[in-house]
């Protein structure tokens, strides 16, 4: 996938991570589309690793791959930008 194609998958699941993620975790479209390149990337890499499920193109288990790499990376942002704020 071509560099904007990365941005858009990104922008998508980073949005509906967020969407599925309870509380705040700060940060504007421009964390969230960060986030979700980065998830999309950790997920496609732990899903290789352990299913064997990659992200190869727009489909819907290269979309579930990415939203739960989202969801990962959300997670760790949240308790990383909490801690910062105490």
């Amino acid at each position: 996938m071509g560099i904007l194609a990365w941005i858009v998958f990104g922008l998508i699941a980073g949005a509906i991570a967020k969407l599925i993620m309870p509380g705040e975790q700060g940060g504007g479209w421009i964390v969230t589309i960060l986030l979700g390149i980065v998830g999309a990337f950790v997920g496609g890499w732990i899903g290789s690793m352990i299913a064997g499920v990659g992200i190869s193109g727009f489909n819907i288990t290269s979309m579930i791959v990415a939203i739960l790499g989202a969801l990962i990376v959300l997670a760790i942002w949240g308790f990383v930008a909490g801690r910062a704020r105490r």
